[in-house]
């Protein structure tokens, strides 16, 4: 079993148009294109797109080979409709994790700070998601700031949005986002008590033998990531460097 290597766990949230020009967190969006281009790259350089669980084992230094995890967060229709086409395309596969307790309706823990209000997918739509080949993992029941919550109030965003993502799909949930990649050490625990498998966080960096599986580091794409950033994301130390010590 090899524990040496560096394996890139992207972070994607919309995947289409961005809104209008000075909207909040117009970074978040990125092109049907642009994502095209980027997935097509990674296929023309070997790598396999792979959903959290299918890369687990690369993870854990079982297998290896030229893998990288695709995530999106928040569960955004446009994953859907945008983005599966693409990955089905290229073979790949990702993770998408969605808000248990507000599936078919928008993402309202922004509406606050004027962020455009876009469609999470339904019960039906993340059951079509997973039958297409795709995972679903819990990004809590209502997007909650977990470090601000009791330990008995997170024990209950995890678990809770565990049984009820399990009870619209039919099938076992084992992959877990932390909303904001706000998380406390205690945190990490409560994840693996409830049966999740492992956690992924918005620190930076590519994930490693040393990284827990229940705070496992991603690579931010969004808007203005462009095809040599990307590649860059992908291939070299970059963002390895901007990991917080």
């Amino acid at each position: 079993m090899s524990l040496d290597f560096s394996i890139p766990i992207l972070t994607y949230h919309h995947t289409e148009a961005p809104p209008a020009k000075g909207s909040p967190m117009r970074s978040l969006w990125v092109s049907p294109q642009s994502f095209t281009t980027q997935m097509r790259w990674l296929h023309r350089l070997g790598y396999q797109g792979l959903h959290m669980s299918a890369l687990m084992p690369y993870l854990k230094g079982e297998k290896h080979g030229r893998v990288v995890g695709i995530t999106m967060d928040d569960g955004y229709l446009s994953n859907l409709t945008h983005a599966l086409p693409v990955l089905t395309q290229f073979g790949f596969s990702a993770t998408c994790y969605a808000v248990s307790g507000l599936l078919g309706q928008a993402n309202q823990w922004d509406k606050s700070l004027g962020i455009s209000q876009a469609r999470l997918m339904s019960p039906f739509e993340i059951k079509a998601w997973v039958d297409a080949g795709m995972e679903i993992g819990s990004h809590t029941c209502s997007h909650a700031d977990l470090t601000q919550l009791t330990l008995e109030e997170v024990r209950h965003e995890l678990v809770q949005s565990k049984a009820d993502l399990e009870n619209h799909l039919q099938q076992p949930v084992t992959q877990f986002c932390y909303p904001y990649g706000h998380f406390l050490p205690t945190h990490e625990a409560l994840v693996s008590q409830a049966g999740y498998v492992s956690a992924t966080t918005t620190m930076r960096g590519r994930a490693g033998a040393s990284d827990s599986l229940t705070s496992l580091p991603r690579i931010p794409i969004v808007r203005s990531t462009y095809a040599v950033q990307f590649l860059l994301k992908v291939l070299t130390r970059y963002e390895d460097s901007k990991r917080k010590p």
